[in-house]
């Protein structure tokens, strides 16, 4: 899947407060693999633009409350 990403998240936290969420039933509802669901938590692979404000509509956050981007030093 490509190079490893510099953007974080806190996908598996949200899954967890959100009653034990699996990767699969995250990925059910977004509408993609468990697979990308896992490269995603892992930071193996960015979200499209899209894909992410979908997941941050799942948990009902904020977008930069699942995602985060480190700022330059």
């Amino acid at each position: 899947m490509g190079k490893p990403t510099r953007v974080t998240n806190r996908i598996r936290a949200l899954r967890f407060a959100a009653g034990e969420m699996t990767q699969a039933d995250l990925a059910d509802k977004v509408g993609v693999t468990r697979q990308t669901v896992i490269a995603i938590e892992q930071g193996r692979y960015s979200p499209s633009l899209e894909m992410a404000f979908q997941i941050a509509r799942v948990f009902d956050v904020p977008l930069d409350d699942v995602f985060q981007y480190p700022k330059e030093k």
